[in-house]
């Protein structure tokens, strides 16, 4: 693209006050720009290409301004290197806010004195490096006293979800990250770090303000933290970082949304909202927390704050309406190790957790992860002057000996277990007015304001209706120009598909009201899911017939090859016949590294498949990664299957993930798994519920736990007509 390149002298008067900002406290941020009273010239650059930027960062002088022509700059390693002042720090900025798009490979790094950067929108790619934005240039060159502000990642994911990176990691000392947009991270590694790794960085008094984490979704192993603050390596070392006034907007990555690793940092006046796991004290000592609003919406597996080590303060924070239980509880205290080692779980010792209000939360979890190995219950610690709201029972479960923690002062409207009866006044009519706006921060007051925040959105039927004639190709081909969140609406008679259709976008594609629609395809696969791939499948008859005879042939299936959201895939009153033309034809499969986030199968019928319905078992490194979230099953039949029907595989002691999570709801199952085995198999799975189904001329289910502490709801289910028979059969590896 063409650019205009021109020279622009401005006074130092005119620099402060347009890189001035001011923080939530009314002061001015970390570089603390001032003027001397001396006006002399600085100038103002614009680049058009990486080398008049490289040109320019050489040449840069106190206070002067680096600005990127506005445009696309694609594998763009930008370095900015310089030595600013606090009276007048060296900026690089977009041309316009929004306006420069840093694409493909691109990267930033900041090494020296006084640098300040605004203005720039990284997407449509990602990282080569280790990290997008870095607070150094290498291991010798840090910055200090610098400045991030105004800037968007969003959907800058390696396709390889296994591939490790960083969005945003911080090294030096004094350094500021303000007003930032974080948005939709899906690989490895969490959102955004503080390093401690050298004494250069440690101690370091780092803040972090007033930005907006947006979604980040299900990862399904560990290493999905939002932020981090440390490693275990350099826990006992003090951070002294603050992060105060930021929003977390469904960040639900893993069971750590902050996994906090380090000593001497504040978390306040923080908003979370609808999202999976804790704020958790995983190492260090002396870390205040206060001010904060937990919200979990009532979604799933919504917690507070996690609770470890010595000295940890949480006080005066808002927890409400959150469901998690167990490390995703509103507030768990851990038990620890004895001696523990540096990387494991040293003991809660002086903790003090006084002043909260806790509305509606189903669990607060006390000596969690007790075990032989996890003994040294909680001491020396405080749970004083808090409020429980609970529309139910009192939400504490004890694992442990509490007796290390004096409850007093505390008010309640349900009554607590006996062992901690004398430190509450219950009262069973007790209400309290909460002004919300008191603790946490407001989304509107964080992020970006040219750049919309993330909304909830509904995946399915959001665009046109398509209406579809019978023929060969048909649907590829109506699929060349559907847009996201198209109904492709199918009139009666026969489809052929002879192409692999590469879906990467979300659709419906059901068969018009009361018609019959026959779906039959040529190759190993009729669907590949790619990128943002979601699929609602309705009213359709499906065979396997006309498939080549290929091993492992799928006809729903995935690939990380261009990078892989997490996958939604529904099926409706649909049936699914004749999959055998190989050993292992399944209806759905998923390739190694990608996810579904949820599959549903509802009113559905599956008969004569030589392979399983639904083989989800690709993860077999035993990492703690899986290929299924959310698994539904309800009112199906499952008839003539060689395989499990269901195979569903999480392999791995890792405890840093929810799922998978599996439902099996007034279902058939008839001669499933006739080679041999299980009629269908469920290992590792979290969370799992049999409810009302029967099970004919097969073996029972078959569960194996590798980890947690999962409890299979089993209900109103037949073994052969036999509801008294043992329908699912358990083998326990934790042992």
């Amino acid at each position: 693209m063409k650019h205009r390149f021109f020279l622009v002298t401005v006074s130092a008067l005119a620099l402060v006050a347009c890189s001035s900002q001011t923080n939530s406290a009314g002061e001015n941020a970390s570089s603390n720009t001032q003027v001397s009273g001396e006006q002399s010239a600085h100038k103002e650059v614009l680049v058009a290409d990486e080398a008049q930027f490289e040109k320019a960062v050489k040449d840069a002088q106190p206070g002067d301004v680096i600005v990127l022509a506005n445009g696309e700059w694609r594998d763009f390693d930008a370095v900015f290197k310089g030595e600013g002042t606090k009276e007048a720090p060296i900026t690089l900025k977009a041309e316009t806010e929004g306006g420069v798009a840093l694409t493909g490979q691109s990267s930033l790094r900041l090494g020296g004195e006084y640098l300040e950067v605004s203005g720039l929108v990284f997407q449509d790619g990602f990282t080569a490096r280790n990290e997008v934005i870095s607070f150094r240039v290498d291991e010798e060159n840090l910055a200090h006293n610098s400045r991030v502000s105004n800037t968007v990642i969003k959907n800058y994911s390696n396709p390889d979800r296994t591939q490790r990176d960083t969005w945003v990691a911080m090294y030096g000392k004094n350094n500021e990250f303000n007003h930032n947009h974080l948005e939709g991270k899906l690989n490895s590694g969490p959102t955004m770090i503080i390093r401690l790794n050298t004494e250069e960085s440690q101690e370091n008094n780092h803040f972090v303000h007033h930005n907006y984490f947006g979604p980040r979704p299900v990862l399904g192993s560990n290493g999905g933290e939002t932020f981090r603050i440390g490693t275990s390596h350099y826990s006992l070392t003090n951070s002294n970082s603050r992060v105060e006034h930021n929003y977390f907007d469904r960040c639900s990555g893993e069971v750590e949304i902050i996994s906090n690793k380090s000593g001497g940092n504040t978390y306040r006046n923080n908003t979370f909202f609808s999202s999976r796991g804790t704020l958790t004290l995983r190492h260090g000592n002396g870390t205040t927390v206060e001010n904060n609003l937990f919200d979990g919406n009532g979604a799933p597996f919504t917690g507070g704050v996690r609770v470890i080590n010595a000295r940890q303060s949480i006080k005066n924070n808002y927890f409400k309406d959150l469901t998690g239980e167990r490390f995703s509880g509103g507030l768990v205290v851990m038990n620890g190790v004895p001696n523990s080692p540096i990387n494991r779980y040293h003991q809660v010792d002086g903790a003090a957790i006084e002043g909260n209000v806790f509305e509606n939360i189903v669990a607060i979890e006390l000596g969690e992860g007790s075990d032989t190995e996890r003994s040294a219950v909680p001491i020396n610690s405080t749970f004083k002057n808090n409020v429980l709201l609970n529309e139910k029972e009192a939400p504490f479960t004890l694992h442990d000996d509490m007796s290390g923690i004096e409850f007093s002062g505390n008010k309640a409207n349900q009554a607590p277990p006996e062992a901690l009866s004398s430190g509450f006044e219950v009262s069973p009519g007790l209400t309290q007015e909460v002004d919300a706006s008191k603790y946490g921060v407001a989304k509107e007051e964080t992020g970006v304001r040219w750049f919309p925040k993330a909304d909830a959105g509904d995946l399915f039927d959001t665009g046109s209706d398509v209406v579809v004639s019978p023929g060969e190709n048909a649907i590829s081909d109506a699929l060349k120009s559907a847009k996201a969140g198209d109904r492709l609406i199918l009139e009666a008679g026969d489809y052929k598909e002879s192409k692999i259709v590469d879906l990467k976008i979300p659709v419906t594609i059901s068969a018009k009201d009361g018609v019959e629609v026959n779906l039959s395809f040529e190759r190993k696969n009729m669907f590949v899911f790619s990128k943002d791939a979601a699929l609602k499948l309705e009213g359709v008859s499906v065979t396997g017939k006309q498939a080549p005879d290929n091993v492992g042939n799928s006809f729903i299936t995935t690939t990380s090859v261009e990078g892989a959201r997490n996958h939604v895939l529904v099926i409706k009153n649909s049936n699914f016949k004749d999959f055998v033309v190989n050993r292992s034809f399944s209806i759905v499969s998923a390739a190694k590294g990608t996810l579904f986030k949820k599959i549903k199968i509802e009113d559905s019928s599956f008969s004569n498949i030589s392979g399983s319905v639904v083989k989800l078992n690709g993860e077999t490194d035993d990492y703690g990664m899986y290929n299924v979230e959310t698994l539904k099953v309800s009112g199906s039949k499952f008839s003539d299957i060689q395989g499990p029907a269901l195979n569903v595989y999480r392999g791995g002691r890792d405890e840093s993930t929810f799922g998978p999570f599996v439902w099996v709801k007034d279902s058939e199952f008839v001669n499933a798994a006739s080679s041999g085995g299980p009629s269908v198999l469920f290992h590792g799975v979290q969370v799992l519920k049999i409810e009302g189904n029967s099970i004919e001329k097969s073996e029972p289910f078959k569960f194996i736990i590798t980890t947690g502490k999962p409890a299979p709801v089993v209900e109103g289910n037949s073994l052969n007509g036999d509801v008294a028979a043992t329908v699912l059969t358990i083998e326990d590896l934790r042992k």
